[in-house]
């Protein structure tokens, strides 16, 4: 495709706004990360022997010669070669990064979620910029969680720049979205999952928790405390600027304080939604030790 004015193009480029993302239920991810972890996820439920996830791939040829390995991934989906300026066309970034996918909209049920009896879920609520809902999702991914939530007031995860901020996590774990807190809540406790608010002003101490944990592990004792990180967990974290408000606290079962040490006011939602998250997959993983468990550097494929 040489185009950028082709009809067909123009009708992909519109997937870069949300009105069009609803009507079609589809999506655009870009660039190679991304397009990788499309293209796998699609391989995998077709193999499983459900439906695809990805209708098609426009990538340039350079693209390919650099990274053969993707288009022997699009062997179930639809390749076509395109220049540059159709490739610039379909992206909302300055700079195209060669390749891009339509894929299908890939958000479940929370009665879905719930049924394979999750242990550790995050919940967005009111976390309005993509580069942030990108950056937990991606964090929930590394920490092992079952699940991501984004309630009804959350930003849309299928924004471009929210997909592009996931590094392709979007494609490795279920996400559930426009959720309203108050039924989520009551949701998780019939399932038997304890809700705790990261909040700033929590009364309980996160490194206490972690704490009573590690002494439970070290000497096989049941010696109880506020909430064990072990349980079934859905951690709620709230908008970037004003946190969680006193209604969404005022939900959870438990606050709980990330302690800051030196002189920052406070943590920004993804690095709390970070530190929580491991948290909590630290205590589980020692708990279940046959939950996976992927080493990584930081930075780098694995990470």
């Amino acid at each position: 495709m040489s185009n950028p004015r082709a009809d067909r193009v123009r009708n992909i480029a519109r997937l870069a706004g949300r009105p069009a993302r609803l009507r079609r239920r589809q999506f655009l991810a870009e660039g190679p990360q991304a397009v990788r972890e499309a293209l796998a996820a699609h391989r995998e439920r077709i193999t499983a022997g459900g439906a695809g996830l990805v209708r098609e791939v426009y990538a340039s040829p350079a693209v390919l010669d650099r990274l053969p390995e993707l288009a022997d991934l699009c062997r179930d989906t639809e390749l076509r070669l395109a220049t540059d300026e159709v490739l610039a066309a379909l992206s909302d970034t300055v700079q195209t990064q060669g390749i891009v996918a339509v894929c299908d909209f890939l958000d479940q049920d929370l009665g879905a979620v719930l049924a394979r009896s999750p242990k550790l879920v995050a919940v967005l609520c009111q976390v309005r910029d993509p580069g942030n809902a990108g950056t937990v999702l991606r964090a929930a991914d590394a920490a092992g969680a079952d699940a991501v939530v984004f309630t009804s007031s959350s930003v849309d995860i299928y924004n471009p720049k929210a997909v592009r901020s996931t590094a392709g996590s979007l494609f490795h774990l279920p996400v559930v979205l426009g959720a309203e807190t108050e039924d989520l809540v009551a949701a998780f406790r019939g399932a038997g999952i304890g809700v705790l608010a990261a909040d700033g002003y929590g009364s309980l101490d996160l490194d206490l928790l972690q704490d009573e944990s590690a002494a439970r592990r070290l000497t096989g004792s049941d010696t109880p405390s506020a909430f064990n990180l072990e349980a079934p967990t859905a951690w709620l974290f709230g908008n970037e600027a004003q946190g969680l408000s006193e209604t969404e606290l005022a939900l959870s079962d438990h606050r709980v304080a990330v302690p800051v040490y030196g002189a920052a006011e406070s943590l920004n939602v993804g690095t709390a939604a970070t530190v929580c998250l491991y948290a909590s997959a630290r205590a589980q993983q020692h708990r279940s030790p046959d939950r996976a468990h992927r080493p990584g550097a930081a930075g780098q494929p694995g990470a």
